[in-house]
This record gives structure tokens, C-alpha cells and sequence, in this order.
């Protein structure tokens, strides 16, 4: 019995083993300046955690976002929801922004971005077309 016992620990995991998953998608600003950032998800399965960041593409440095709050609507009754998600920005230590995002389904309708101490406010697209992977981020 001892030995079928070593057997099977050697032979099963002794823990559940979860892989975090990553989504990046890209965005360019819609007005004035030409500006483009690298949007990324994180999630694991196993724990329920998730984490958001942002990495523009004239920095190395991606900045921390905080989930603040999701609505959802419902628009037609044959159409998947609208959702609304809100993330605080955290940079060094300071809440400097927010970004709000505006999808249905896979496809995200709006994505925009308010400056704290400003107050100004920037819109972009999300570009379907440009190139990216968890590996290699947005391909500028």
C-alpha cells in the first residue's frame, strides 16, 4: 500500500497548475498627436485574478490600471451586451487617469482616456490591423 501510495504521488500533481492568459490589443489616438499605446489583460482561471496595464509606444515603462467598475446594457435583445469598463491609472504611486473602454462582444467600440491633473481628454480606436502578440506587444 506505501508503495502504491509513493507510486501515485510521483505519477499526479499535487497542485492544480494554471496558466495566465494574455490579451493585447493596440490603439491610436483619433485626434492631434499621434499617439499609440499597447493594451494588456491578464488572467488566471485558477485563482480569478486579473490585471490590466498600458504601455505607450515611445516608453519601455507599462503603467498599472486598476478596475473600477463594469455596467453592462442591454441594446437589442438579439445582440450580446454592451459593457462599459472603467480602470483608474497608478503611476508611481499616484492616481493619474483613467481609461474607459466601451466593447460588445469581441469588438471594442471606444477607448478613452482622461488626464487628472489636466482634465483632458483623449480618444482612440483600437487598430485591428496592426500586428500583436503577448510576446512581442504591439509592433509599431
Amino acid at each position: 500500500m506505501k508503495k502504491l501510495f509513493l507510486m501515485l504521488l510521483l505519477v499526479l500533481p499535487l497542485t492544480a497548475r494554471s496558466e495566465i492568459t494574455t490579451q493585447v490589443s493596440c490603439f491610436r489616438s483619433l485626434e492631434g498627436k499621434n499617439i499609440n499605446f499597447e493594451f494588456r489583460t491578464y488572467y488566471d482561471s485558477v485563482t480569478q485574478w486579473s490585471g490590466t496595464g498600458v504601455r505607450y509606444s515611445k516608453s519601455k515603462k507599462a503603467i498599472s490600471l486598476v478596475h473600477r467598475s463594469t455596467e453592462q446594457e442591454i441594446l437589442a435583445e438579439d445582440r450580446p451586451y454592451q459593457f462599459t469598463t472603467t480602470w483608474v491609472e497608478v503611476s508611481e504611486g499616484a492616481l493619474t487617469g483613467e481609461y474607459e473602454m466601451v466593447r460588445q462582444g469581441a469588438r471594442i467600440y471606444g477607448m478613452t482616456y482622461t488626464n487628472y491633473k489636466s482634465g483632458k481628454k483623449y480618444s482612440f480606436d483600437q487598430d485591428i490591423s496592426m500586428e500583436a502578440s503577448p510576446e512581442t506587444g504591439c509592433q509599431w
